[in-house]
């Protein structure tokens, strides 16, 4: 189950007062003595309004933008521990970690205990560039990353500048093996087929004291995948997963097989026999800027729903 644990006044950092309210007002609070997972932005890449776009649904956003709408991006919190990571750094970085650093009743550091990427595509790591010297200018800041992931940053400028200097430190990664995080935390990446042009690209398992979490923002086909997603899910208590486009009709002027993403209505035909206990765990992420689903009162959203299933929303809280 999803819950909210930020208070109002942070909240009106990045929302209009009365909707923080309003969402305060329907949701129960987190028992903070537990790490959790905050979401952070839910949007792919190119964000909400997307450049260039001049559909309907981007066209009053350009002029009354929705502070809601932001790239995907998860913090992980464990209040025991004094301890803040962030996955994915996206071009929303700076909001993403006011919102990270001020969750909780902790003092801690300017900038997140660690930072795990999943892939060299622009809404996943370009946000490290504000922790260069034009901006914040960072000291060593931990990010961990995959070996491709790695040698793109070691060896391409401007991110080789944030290596040499000293603006972050680079942790390998390796598939399947844990990075433990605190004794109540630890993190598990794994590679998953995407489009892999600059590095690998993987999903995290995230394994709390009481409950795990997988989060795949990205992913070409489930049946591409050499795990069953369907044995992945039953192995998790919460699963955040690539909900990119709702059908194919919402990207009707692109080639689909530049962008093989598992469609919404794929996914939800994949999961349709699955009892309702782990269709509950299913939240849809990583929504595209034309994707209905970004709106709550959507007839897809509605579908979604009725389904079993669920659209994660920034600011929702997952308990671990």
């Amino acid at each position: 189950m999803f819950f909210l644990n930020i208070v109002i006044p942070l909240l009106s950092v990045f929302f209009n007062p009365d909707i923080a309210k309003a969402i305060v007002a329907h949701t129960n609070l987190v028992d903070t003595a537990s790490p959790y997972l905050l979401i952070l932005g839910t949007v792919q890449d190119g964000g909400s309004p997307h450049i260039g776009c001049q559909r309907q649904c981007c066209k009053e956003l350009f002029t009354q933008p929705d502070p809601r709408r932001k790239v995907v991006s998860l913090g992980l919190i464990d209040p025991q521990h004094n301890k803040r990571y962030l996955l994915e750094a996206t071009p929303d970085l700076p909001a993403q970690m006011v919102m990270l650093m001020h969750t909780g009743d902790f003092v801690s550091a300017r900038t997140p205990d660690g930072i795990f990427l999943t892939h060299a595509h622009i809404g996943h790591y370009s946000g490290l560039m504000y922790l260069g010297k034009e901006a914040m200018h960072a000291d060593r800041v931990p990010v961990y990353v995959m070996p491709r992931m790695r040698e793109f940053l070691q060896k391409n400028g401007p991110w080789s500048l944030l290596v040499s200097q000293h603006n972050v430190t680079l942790h390998s990664l390796t598939h399947q093996n844990a990075v433990q995080l605190t004794s109540n935390l630890r993190i598990i990446p794994f590679t998953v087929p995407h489009r892999d042009e600059f590095s690998e690209t993987v999903g995290y398992l995230i394994e709390g004291p009481h409950k795990r979490a997988l989060f795949i923002p990205d992913i070409d086909k489930w049946e591409k995948w050499e795990t069953s997603i369907i044995e992945a899910i039953a192995d998790v208590d919460y699963a955040l997963i690539d909900g990119t486009f709702y059908d194919a009709a919402e990207i009707n002027d692109r080639d689909i097989s530049e962008i093989p993403h598992p469609f919404i209505t794929e996914s939800m035909a994949l999961f349709e026999h699955l009892p309702i206990e782990e269709k509950q765990k299913l939240y849809f992420i990583h929504l595209n800027h034309t994707n209905p689903a970004l709106d709550e009162l959507s007839k897809q959203t509605e579908e979604i729903l009725k389904r079993g299933f669920k659209v994660a929303r920034m600011g929702d809280v997952v308990r671990l």
